[in-house]
């Protein structure tokens, strides 16, 4: 295997809306998809997708939504033998879609907050077989914790994408970590400084680099994506697009980045690639559903340059 992805699955159900309710107000979505997601599947399909060979480390219900999640591991791809079957319902993430393709998302966790220490313990050997780990905070913190641990000791690099963003995140148990990739809210919110400006941001992944994190990546939207390290950073610019749904381009970005990187170890480039692919998937509608395979790749390069 070339990834280990130790996290969340969801099946998404996205509404598309003319404009966000007001509180207490019912109004008529035009459009309804249902789609397969989850911070870490959504990673997880995109690697995959791209050529990584793909372990999935998580959990699904008991219910229909788990037949759905199961068959499409196994469509992209991806190892099932660690993704278990509990007596729960499974996650789910009712979605909102406006016309200037501004999202808003609730996620219900079900199964996923059940994913043990136990779980990834289990399934050590063939995590020892991976050149990375990828992480989010969609399970249970002690859970990402124990994944972490994991990797230290079995020398594999971990990526965290710490999404949803948690005041709860210990930065001392985290420490070591290889790639830390949040986005400017979450940035935000793991140091309590403002990121108002790229200098805020510079401001804020010192923090963050003081404490014990070798990259610090951060996510920009259609701006792009700032990476810093103990040497200085960069600063990679997205590809301008015409977004017709952002939904899951942060997931895009690190499915991409996570196989550029296990393939040539530079991160630079690996930047340029995850920019480029999460740019090209808010051109289309859904979350997975707007993930391009590699084959497709230079037919939509060869599109947007025409």
């Amino acid at each position: 295997m070339t990834i280990a992805v130790i996290g969340s699955n969801m099946v998404d159900l996205i509404s598309y809306v003319h404009r966000m309710p007001a509180e207490g107000e019912t109004v008529e979505a035009p459009e309804f998809r249902m789609g397969c997601g989850g911070k870490g599947a959504n990673q997880a399909v995109a690697a995959s997708r791209l050529g990584s060979e793909v372990v999935m480390v998580s959990r699904v219900g008991n219910d229909v939504f788990a037949e759905t999640t199961l068959k499409n591991f196994e469509d992209n791809g991806i190892s099932t033998t660690h993704v278990l079957r509990t007596e729960a319902t499974s996650g789910v993430a009712p979605i909102f879609v406006d016309p200037d393709s501004h999202n808003s998302i609730i996620i219900v966790k079900g199964a996923n907050a059940l994913l043990t220490p136990q779980d990834v313990e289990a399934a050590r050997e063939d995590i020892a077989r991976c050149r990375l780990i990828v992480l989010q905070l969609e399970i249970p913190l002690e859970t990402v914790y124990a994944a972490i641990d994991l990797g230290r000791e079995l020398g594999i690099p971990v990526l965290l994408n710490p999404a949803p963003a948690s005041p709860e995140l210990d930065l001392a148990r985290i420490a070591g970590v290889e790639f830390l990739v949040p986005n400017e809210s979450e940035l935000e919110l793991l140091t309590g400084m403002p990121v108002s400006s790229l200098e805020d941001i510079t401001r804020a992944t010192d923090v963050l680099l003081s404490a014990g994190i070798t990259n610090v990546i951060v996510t920009l939207g259609s701006r792009g994506a700032l990476w810093a390290h103990a040497d200085g950073q960069e600063f990679v610019d997205a590809p301008a697009v015409q977004a017709i749904d952002t939904t899951g381009a942060g997931d895009a970005f690190i499915g991409c980045f996570s196989n550029a990187w296990v393939r040539s170890g530079d991160v630079l480039e690996a930047i340029r690639a995850g920019s480029a692919y999460a740019s090209d998937s808010v051109t289309r509608p859904g979350t997975q559903t707007s993930y391009a395979w590699a084959a497709d790749l230079p037919a939509r390069r060869d599109a947007a340059s025409a």
